[in-house]
């Protein structure tokens, strides 16, 4: 269904942003995590599971509120692309983007002629409402919000180049797979992923394209934003309930050791 890009106009106001990602595929759990206060969530379609039929449905649990939802899509593939977006999708993530060429390539696929080719079916899709959204086709090319992510060393050098694209709103940094690049992988601390990413920072600010990623053990949320990134993304569902489930356990389990304890002490009867 089409709604005026409110995440974008935030970013457009100035805004710092904090969300959270949706890795499950569940609906109803998307449902929660959208309802929690999040400035945004990411669908994760790249490693959560899931097709088009259950991405709309995840769009649909998180359009049961104010907040948006961004489709972190597989790849730059442009039939999916174009399938995700005539889901209703309107702010896109897109991993791996290594060069200039990749992020104009990603722009000509989301975008209506003549700015792109993306293909028509604006009158029959859920992104236009079906059709009952006037001129959706003028409308969603300037609704669209395009993150393009850089995660490898090949790109390091082409960030200028990537930010420079126009309709790349936002370069996100992935700083595992960066590291991973490197053979650093979960070495987040290591100088030389450090340096990686600061030659990142120190090219894409010059160009006015808004930077984003997420904490790690070598930065925090709250020092990304005093470092002027604009969206930053925490944690997740699956991570969540997952602490959640056993710092839980965790607890029965001491009780459980200390109600032992009291009883050995006892003696019983």
């Amino acid at each position: 269904m089409f709604r005026p890009n409110r995440l974008k106009e935030r970013l457009r106001r100035g805004d710092k942003l904090f969300g959270a990602w949706v890795g499950s595929g569940s609906p109803t759990v998307a449902e929660i995590m959208a309802h929690a206060g999040f400035d945004f969530v990411i669908l994760d379609t790249e490693h959560g599971p899931g097709g088009i039929d259950e991405t709309i449905n995840l769009l649909r649990a998180v359009q049961a509120s104010d907040t948006p939802a961004v489709v972190r899509v597989p790849a730059h593939d442009p039939v999916w692309l174009k399938r995700v977006l005539d889901a209703g999708a309107d702010s896109l993530m897109v991993p791996m983007i290594e060069s200039a060429a990749d992020a104009e390539a990603l722009v000509r696929a989301c975008r209506y002629p003549p700015a792109g080719r993306r293909g028509y079916a604006a009158g029959a899709v859920r992104a236009s409402t079906y059709g009952f959204e006037p001129d959706y086709m003028r409308k969603a090319n300037d609704n669209l919000l395009l993150l393009a992510q850089i995660e490898s060393k090949d790109a390091v050098p082409q960030a200028a180049a990537i930010a420079q694209v126009d309709g790349i709103d936002m370069v996100f940094i992935g700083p595992n797979d960066l590291a991973g690049s490197i053979g650093l992988l979960e070495e987040l601390h290591d100088p030389r992923v450090q340096a990686l990413v600061k030659q990142i920072e120190d090219a894409v600010r010059p160009t006015g394209t808004l930077l984003g990623t997420v904490p790690s053990s070598a930065s925090t949320w709250a020092e990304l934003f005093d470092r002027d990134y604009r969206m930053v993304t925490g944690g997740g569902d699956v991570p969540y309930l997952r602490q959640a489930a056993s710092d839980s356990v965790a607890a029965y389990k001491a009780y459980r050791e200390g109600a032992g304890a009291r009883g050995a002490k006892g003696g019983g009867y």
